[in-house]
């Protein structure tokens, strides 16, 4: 009787929601229209402004092709040399520098995009202008963070490559 009774609840409740007009059409997206940009959260900004990684390398990553960021917080457990590790710390620079630039202008970029949308008016070909700058800029920000992550195969040696992924945790 008592699983019956729960039973039943667990139909009716949404049901009677639904009678309501309650909920029924609740976005997922609730709450973000109250971001100045609404297609970037908080956490996003901070990661470009910094020139964090967001994501975009995972196609090396995940392919067991190390970063320099990670390497470097690793050097002691792979045995990066002194020399490994002065040009680790070069490639893991000139990345976070360019990322940092694309990054903000990825930031700009999607600003202009919400401008057009906010304030208009924005027509379809402001549009794919707009989202063809974007593109490209994004484009720009993962080759900078993929070709570090390929400029590390050239200073490591192989057992240091399967050491890493043995340590991140990558099945190879």
């Amino acid at each position: 009787m008592k699983y019956q009774l729960l039973a039943l609840l667990a139909v009716l409740l949404p049901l009677s929601a639904a009678a309501d007009g309650e909920h029924v059409h609740h976005s997922p997206y609730a709450g973000q229209e109250l971001r100045e940009i609404k297609s970037l959260s908080a956490e996003d900004v901070a990661e470009l402004e910094r020139g964090g990684g967001w994501g975009l390398a995972k196609a090396a990553e995940l392919n067991g092709v190390p970063g320099p960021s990670h390497i470097l917080e690793m050097k002691r457990h792979i045995g990066l040399s002194a020399d490994q590790e002065a040009s680790t710390q070069r490639i893991f620079q000139t990345m976070r520098e360019d990322a940092v630039l694309e990054g903000k202008r990825l930031i700009a970029a999607e600003m202009a995009l919400e401008i057009g949308f906010r304030d208009g008016p924005i027509d379809q070909h402001g549009l794919r202008a707009r989202l063809r700058k974007i593109e490209a800029i994004r484009a720009n920000l993962r080759y900078v963070h993929l070709a570090a992550h390929l400029r590390m195969m050239r200073i490591l040696k192989e057992e240091q490559v399967k050491r890493y992924n043995e340590l991140r945790g990558y099945g190879r």
